[in-house]
């Protein structure tokens, strides 16, 4: 997929899930366009079938909603015009911004414009790390973060494969860096030092030069901190130049798109993910109905959808759209989900967040037994 550049993209708002009498404003934000579109497809696909329940019950608080949709590309730039778009247009609410890079810089503008933010997928520590330092309260996350995450693949690796010669690779951005510093710390505090450390460009499309060295230090798993497109592009090479390697993976690979690239290179690679909540069984009905509109609920798209279940919720509990009085009615209750009941804590971030071990086959993921 090609990747759209430029401010006129940046600032790209769609309407989806409109009703002409919409009286409240919110706003789904992710990468429609470019190398993790899919990804931007999961969080309006997500989006979508909220606004749509939520309207069909009665909007909130006797008000309809009406979905915005920006483009991103998950890129920094484009997610500050994208933010400064919803702001004009007057949102309450942002579920997004899907990558790290591009949520982080958005949170600054959407707390001075007295917007709450909930993203469904952004696990950098720093997105409610730093508002908290800054006195932002108005940030959340339905999803997990990166300590976790790394502590959850870093035990994986120490209690499966000791001995083992780690490569750990990342590609440069929050979330990519992120996840395989955590992780660098669980190995390290384990005992296990890394063979190699090293970064790749995230447009990179030949890895021939850091597989070769990655041969001749022999190593034995691959700890990649990046998205599914290189990661797919990068097994698939160490395969074809001989490199046995296993590769473990993060959240970030959870779409069917990985395997489409990949093929079946991607057989045994690794993964952290959360429970998939496509799979609970008190979820069927809601996938039921995404899958009979073509569409497979993977990866963040549920998460998506209860971000804004929980927004809307909390906001009949506050009586009010006001991003504070709805802060204050996340943190003080739980909020029973399609990815589960959540409690936020002072943070922002979920209680008690929980990542399983995953193994790519046959183009599709499943959890490896405890």
């Amino acid at each position: 997929m090609k990747r759209t550049y430029g401010a006129l993209a940046a600032a790209a708002i769609a309407l989806a899930a409109t009703p002409a009498f919409a009286q409240i404003k919110i706003g789904s934000a992710g990468p429609m366009t470019g190398q993790y579109a899919a990804f931007g497809e999961q969080l309006r696909r997500g989006a979508t079938m909220a606004v749509e329940e939520i309207n069909a019950a009665g909007g909130v608080n006797g008000q309809k909603v009406e979905l915005l949709v920006g483009d991103d590309a998950c890129d920094p730039k484009q997610a500050t015009a994208v933010a400064n778009k919803m702001v004009s247009d007057k949102v309450a609410f942002v579920a997004g911004h899907f990558c790290s890079g591009s949520s982080i810089p958005a949170s600054d503008i959407y707390k001075e414009a007295k917007i709450l933010q909930i993203s469904p997928a952004s696990t950098n520590p720093k997105l409610t790390d730093d508002a908290f330092a800054k006195g932002n309260t108005t940030v959340f996350r339905t999803c997990g973060r990166d300590d976790v995450q790394g502590k959850t693949v870093g035990a994986f690796i120490l209690k499966n494969n000791k001995g083992a010669k780690v490569a750990i690779l990342h590609d440069k951005s929050p979330y990519g860096k992120g996840v395989a510093d955590e992780t660098k710390k669980a190995i390290n505090a384990g005992g296990l030092k890394e063979a190699m450390y090293e970064a790749y460009n995230d447009t990179d499309k030949d890895f021939t030069a850091l597989i070769n060295k990655m041969k001749q230090a022999k190593i034995d798993i691959i700890v990649l901190g990046g998205y599914h497109t290189a990661a797919a592009l990068m097994i698939k090479q160490a395969r074809e130049q001989g490199l046995a390697a296993k590769m473990m993976g993060f959240d970030s690979l959870e779409t069917a798109e990985f395997a489409q690239l990949g093929g079946a290179a991607t057989d045994g690679v690794l993964m952290s993910f959360p429970p998939k909540a496509e799979d609970d069984p008190k979820n069927a009905a809601l996938v039921k109905k995404f899958r009979d509109a073509k569409y497979n609920p993977e990866g963040y798209t549920l998460f998506s959808y209860a971000a804004i279940k929980a927004w809307a919720e909390a906001a009949k509990k506050a009586g009010s759209t006001d991003a504070a009085k709805i802060a204050a009615a996340l943190r003080s209750g739980k909020y029973d989900t399609a990815v589960g009941v959540l409690e936020f804590d002072q943070k922002g971030d979920i209680k008690n967040p929980v990542y399983d071990i995953y193994l790519w086959k046959d183009g599709k993921s499943a959890p490896i037994k405890k």
